[in-house]
C-alpha cells in the first residue's frame, strides 16, 4: 500500500508539492491511520499572487498513514498530550494506493 505524507509544520523542501489543510478527523482502519483533512483553497489576488484564505475550504481529503507516522506528526502539533488534533493546520501530499 502507498501511504500519504503529512507534516505538522510547513515543509522547507519542495514547498510547491505540498497542500495545506485543517484536520477534520483522525481514526484507524485496517491497521492504518486515516486522517480527513479539509484543504485550504488558495485564493487568487489581483496581480495573480496566491494567498491562503483561512475561511475558504475545499472538499475533504482522506489520507492513509502508518500508525508510526501518525504518532510522529501528532507529537509535533502544537497541542497538549491527549488533546485532539482536530482543527489543527497540516501540510500533506497524497500518494494514494
Amino acid at each position: 500500500m502507498n501511504h500519504d505524507r503529512v507534516h505538522a509544520r510547513e515543509p522547507s523542501h519542495h514547498v510547491d508539492q505540498w497542500s495545506v489543510g485543517v484536520v477534520e478527523s483522525i481514526g484507524e482502519r485496517d491497521g492504518h491511520c486515516v486522517v480527513t483533512v479539509r484543504p485550504i483553497v488558495p485564493e487568487r489576488e489581483a496581480g495573480g499572487d496566491e494567498a491562503v484564505a483561512d475561511g475558504d475550504r475545499g472538499e475533504p481529503v482522506e489520507l492513509t498513514l502508518t500508525l508510526a507516522v501518525r504518532d510522529l506528526f501528532v507529537s509535533r502539533l502544537p497541542i497538549d498530550d491527549g488533546e485532539s488534533p482536530v482543527g489543527e493546520r497540516v501540510w500533506y501530499r497524497e500518494r494514494g494506493g
